[in-house]
């Protein structure tokens, strides 16, 4: 006897419109400060550790607690967990736009880290118990992949905005609108679901995720911030250390927080990859494109954040249209032809130009979003339904270290032809020490230049201009190179399924 399943309704869908404003508030959230950070040193006066503190602590707190979380909605309930997150990140934006001390903004921001963790995994695992049909499913995650997409671009050009015209503040208070919706008719509009044999919730394994998660996601953005060095190197050794005795743990409980039977799910596995990668190119990229614009091609923050609207747009467009054709086309198909179209992108990023860099990052945005859309439905689809909150973690995870391994490793290539590309054209006669301080970053050469005036610093700032141009060009070749392998496999595993799916 099949089970039947009910389609979603008016109730449901409004619900998914409820479920995405936190998703908007959470990518907001994660760049909308990016604009403020000057108006914020003008207003706290911080350290330069703790200004870097403020910029970071939301990612680490966030990728650190996102499978504690995960595993915490499955055990309490999925809907009282997204609540408790949302009255949290709502409280707290109000406590940011309010704050005169720069340590205790430090601390607000760790807490919208850990409000987000709580967030995330709740509305995609909601989204699997509310929509049973499989294409409108479908439909749902790609809205709140394109959501969370579209919010991580629009935050910039918010911020910039809302400068314009209101204090620092301002920036953190836009998620309390966003969040409204949700804290007045979400409990009762949402389901509820949890784990009908949850276990005791394990502290121990809690502990050792996050002391896996923090050391290695730190030592990874540090080298990407400041170049290698072995306490960094420390701090991913310590991780993954711990990472280790952390999965050993989990093999031997009978309800381990993380099952490691997930990642022996190929269609599950292959998603996670999938989205990681996606989120490595489209993050890896955007570190290059935004001091492009600005630091090259001379526009103002706001004029550059607008130059990039163009890729969020078609993210959107993307995965709502991966949405429509999977009825009619392999998931696996469909995601390695998004894979292609981000190599297309980053083949026209190689290039040089305005228009070629628009053009090639609206083609990375057009199949990133096919690829997440795709990919989060694949990875929630074959997670058991009591398992839905840490398979999102999971997959919110990934996208967490895609992110910094993206900055990490396109941009160690940009900054190494960066580097070498400025040692062999610059201007002749400039002492070796200058040379090799403006070798560090485009920025240090634009302040080197300003200082050595006259022709010397024109030529010096052409040449910096000329290197970090080749720089990026040689990390969208890796790109696209990359992009390339993650479609293979993706296919490859898509005409596996195929063929299984013939022979069963």
């Amino acid at each position: 006897m099949t089970s039947v399943v009910v389609k979603a309704g008016p109730r449901q869908w409004l619900g998914l419109v409820v479920l995405i404003l936190p998703v908007l508030a959470i990518s907001v959230t994660a760049t909308v400060l990016s604009f403020a950070l000057p108006f914020v040193s003008a207003s706290l006066a911080p350290s330069s550790v703790e200004l870097l503190w403020i910029v970071d602590v939301y990612a680490y707190v966030l990728a650190g607690l996102l499978l504690v979380m995960g595993s915490l909605g499955d055990r309490i309930g999925r809907r009282r967990l997204l609540l408790i997150g949302s009255v949290v990140l709502a409280l707290f934006s109000v406590a940011a736009a309010v704050t005169t001390v720069a340590w205790v903004l430090v601390l607000v921001r760790a807490v919208h880290g850990a409000a987000a963790a709580a967030v995330l995994p709740s509305t995609l695992s909601l989204i699997r118990t509310m929509f049973q049909d499989g294409q409108q499913r479908r439909f749902a995650i790609a809205v709140w992949a394109g959501t969370f997409a579209a919010g991580g671009a629009l935050g910039p050009i918010a911020g910039g905005l809302l400068l314009q015209h209101f204090p620092w503040g301002s920036v953190f208070l836009v998620n309390v609108p966003l969040l409204l919706p949700l804290l007045l008719i979400g409990w009762r509009l949402l389901p509820e679901y949890r784990d009908p044999r949850p276990g005791p919730f394990d502290l121990l394994s809690a502990t050792l995720s996050l002391a896996a998660v923090l050391p290695v996601i730190y030592g990874v953005k540090t080298i990407a911030a400041d170049g290698f060095a072995w306490p960094d190197i420390g701090f991913i050794v310590v991780g993954l250390g711990v990472g280790a005795l952390f999965l050993r743990r989990q093999r031997r409980l009978e309800r381990p927080m993380l099952s490691l039977a997930l990642f022996g799910n190929l269609p599950f596995t292959t998603a996670l990859i999938s989205s990681t990668m996606a989120v490595f190119a489209l993050v890896g990229m955007f570190f290059f494109v935004a001091q492009y614009l600005q630091s090259v091609l001379g526009f103002g923050p706001l004029a550059a954040g607008l130059w990039t609207l163009p890729a969020a747009v078609l993210a959107g467009v993307g995965s709502a249209g991966a949405a429509a054709l999977a009825r009619w086309i392999s998931p696996g198909v469909l995601i390695a032809g998004g894979m292609v179209l981000a190599a297309v992108g980053f083949v026209f990023i190689a290039g040089a130009g305005l228009v070629a860099i628009v053009v090639g990052l609206s083609l990375v945005g057009l199949g990133i979003g096919v690829v997440q859309a795709l990919a989060s439905d694949v990875a929630v689809a074959n997670a058991p339904v009591e398992r839905a909150g840490a398979a999102s973690a999971v997959l919110e995870a990934g996208s967490e270290f895609g992110g910094a391994l993206g900055v990490t490793i396109l941009g160690s290539v940009g900054a190494a032809t960066y580097h070498l590309e400025l040692a062999r054209g610059a201007p002749p006669g400039l002492p070796e020490a200058t040379v090799r301080a403006a070798g560090q970053t485009l920025g240090d050469a634009v302040a080197l230049a300003e200082q050595q005036g006259g022709d010397t610093g024109a030529l010096l700032l052409s040449a910096a201009r000329t290197a970090f141009s080749d720089g990026m060009h040689a990390a969208a070749v890796v790109g696209a190179v990359l992009m390339i392998a993650a479609a293979l496999l993706a296919a490859v595993v898509a005409t596996r399924r195929s063929s299984d799916d013939r022979t069963s």
